[in-house]
């Protein structure tokens, strides 16, 4: 795979990860989902366009270049091969602050995290299936909970809930995320990561989740 293309989710490859029957029970519970539409964030189409002219003799800005756009790819982390379960990433070290976007591959199974364009994490992750979908779409992050339970769920444990949904749907740790295992459609990350990842996110931040879609570097985000 070249290098400076991946999945929006991640290195990954979907085959490489080699499923075996997905399972739900027990403390691999990994979310309260139900079937859920994603709630997509998009520009609003009757926003006024502002349009101003250059006054003479007034110096004119040059247009941002894409080294300079936020949600522009600028780095990959050098990960060598797929991302298998339980393996996550993480290195924010010289970082620029930056607007935060995760990134969610259904068919990879791989979250990733962007900071300012700079990829800082990425690591496998455990998805809904055919019953419990995790849906496709933009989503903001709505509320943050250290320590969340899932009361639908037998009290399974949801430590570092970054809530996408009201209905269940959000991106948590408190799963061991092995082959043959599944969530309630929810992301189930490994909890190494998802403490980096609570620590840095922020209600309102972007998560999107695709399936098989590929960017590299020099390509937008969003």
């Amino acid at each position: 795979m070249d290098p400076m293309v991946k999945w929006i989710g991640g290195v990954a490859a979907a085959a490489a990860l080699a499923f075996g029957g997905a399972m739900l029970g027990g403390d691999l519970l990994s979310g309260e989902a139900e079937d859920a539409a994603a709630q997509t964030v998009r520009p609003n189409p009757a926003a006024p366009e502002i349009v101003s002219e250059p006054v003479a003799g007034e110096a004119v800005n040059a247009a941002p270049s894409a080294s300079d756009e936020p949600f522009v790819i600028k780095r990959i982390l050098p990960i060598s091969g797929p991302i298998k379960y339980g393996e996550w990433h993480w290195d924010d070290e010289d970082i620029p602050d930056g607007p935060l976007v995760m990134t969610v591959d259904l068919d990879a199974r791989v979250i990733s995290v962007f900071q300012g364009g700079h990829e800082i994490g990425a690591a496998a992750v455990l998805l809904g299936t055919d019953e419990y979908p995790t849906p496709l779409g933009t989503f903001p992050i709505l509320a943050k909970e250290r320590h969340n339970v899932s009361e639908k769920y037998n009290n399974a444990p949801m430590p570092w809930t970054l809530r996408l949904t009201w209905d269940g749907i959000a991106i948590h740790g408190g799963s061991t995320v092995e082959n043959g295992y599944a969530s309630h459609g929810c992301v189930a990350a490994p909890d190494g990561f998802m403490a980096k990842l609570y620590e840095v996110a922020a209600r309102g931040d972007t998560v999107v989740i695709t399936r098989g879609k590929r960017i590299g570097m020099g390509d937008s985000i969003l």
